[in-house]
């Protein structure tokens, strides 16, 4: 096995782990939050603190990446988020319930930096696209760690145990696969030159991509299931069933990502992919149906599944600036999407009613499908050196 493939591998393995983390993290929260006995507004405050811990931490970890290489800084950070998720339930208070929760965001959000950029790293030495299948992976982790974490409830499990469990195997398996990455100096900044240097306004389009895509990503999470629910009447079964077809094809979408990039390239399948989000979800609000809502959701999902993969691995390729600053920059901006986009959508449902108010999510769509021809750059280059071969 060569040293390339090894490293695919082990990447592979810290994005399925990451999103066994947060979802397990993210399945388990209604059983903290009883456990302190706190009310849905204090638990909010209290999880608020997780974007921003993610938010500051991003450029610095794109920093570090830059300056010592992204293996150890992923390695590092990865540490960082088995050590917060494995002791965020043991706060025996709501202060320090938002202490854990920084904390959590801070490593959670230099591991998306870090992971991502060794991702890139390793992606420009197997010399064809396979980045989507790294966030396929984080998806497919996401979507295990929140059924393990329902049947851990539903059998009874203290969440203390729970996470602390999934923790401390996460870290064994992980940071054993993570001594397979490229070495440090396969990414790292030389010493001369900056790490924190201001970003080029080139990356400012990659960063509008990533901030409608995650928010319509955090949108459909948050308003999916009140909308068939509330808005259509659904009963409270079917309305769960909004997100999990989101998350289904987003899933399916990235598996298949890397192979429509090489067929169809980047521009055309941005440029697809936001028209299927925009006229599939535009017609389910037209239709204003139940049914037609889980087609619009999935079309939201399918849609949306290939371009965070798509604008990385452009930042990653901005001339003049290490990978890490770039990705860290159009990161921060797009978590800002996922952020504060759901709690826009709800103000704008109070002024115009939330059908209207998730017409929004079509913009964005139609906006994704314009800024195509920014991701242009994203494209791979074969390999400068001749790669040994590889397993598809």
């Amino acid at each position: 096995m060569t040293e390339v493939r090894r490293a695919r591998h082990a990447v592979t393995a810290i994005f399925l782990l990451n999103g066994l983390l947060f979802g397990s993290w993210a399945a388990r929260i209604p059983a903290i939050r009883d456990r302190l006995a706190l009310s849905d507004g204090e638990l909010g405050i209290a999880l608020a603190f997780l974007p921003i811990g993610a938010i500051v931490a991003m450029p610095l970890a794109g920093a570090l990446a830059a300056r010592v290489g992204s293996r150890r800084a992923t390695r590092l950070a990865y540490a960082l988020a088995c050590l917060t998720a494995g002791v965020v339930a043991l706060a025996p208070s709501l202060p320090a319930l938002a202490a854990l929760a920084l904390a959590l965001g801070v490593a959670m959000g230099s591991l998306d930096v870090s992971m991502n950029v060794h991702g890139v790293t390793v992606e420009r030495r197997y010399g064809r696209p396979i980045l989507s299948g790294f966030h396929a992976a984080f998806s497919l982790g996401g979507l295990a760690g929140a059924a393990l974490g329902a049947v851990a409830a539903a059998a009874g499990v203290d969440v203390r145990v729970h996470l602390g469990v999934v923790a401390a195997a996460s870290a064994a398996i992980g940071l054993t696969w993570s001594r397979r990455f490229l070495p440090g100096s396969a990414d790292a900044a030389a010493a001369q030159d900056p790490v924190f240097v201001r970003p080029p306004r080139r990356l400012l389009p990659l960063g509008a991509l990533a901030f409608a895509c995650l928010l319509i990503e955090g949108a459909s999470a948050d308003w999916s299931g009140v909308y068939i629910k509330t808005d259509l009447g659904a009963g409270a079964g079917f309305a769960a069933l909004g997100f999990t077809a989101f998350s289904v094809t987003m899933t399916v979408g990235r598996l298949f990502g890397d192979r429509l990039v090489a067929r169809a390239g980047s521009v055309r399948l941005v440029r697809a992919g936001g028209l299927v989000a925009a006229v599939g979800f535009g017609a389910a609000l037209a239709v204003s149906t139940p049914a037609a809502a889980l087609v619009g959701f999935a079309c939201l999902g399918a849609g949306m599944a290939s371009i965070i993969p798509i604008v990385f691995r452009a930042a990653g390729q901005v001339d003049g600036i290490a990978s890490g600053v770039s990705l860290s920059a159009v990161s921060s901006i797009g978590y800002l999407g996922f952020v504060a986009g759901p709690p826009a959508i709800g103000g704008l449902a109070e002024i115009v009613g939330l059908p209207a108010a998730l017409a929004v999510l079509v913009a964005l769509a139609a906006a994704v499908a314009a800024l195509a021809p920014t991701t242009a750059r994203a494209e791979v280059a074969p390999a400068t050196v001749a790669p040994e071969p590889v397993a598809a």
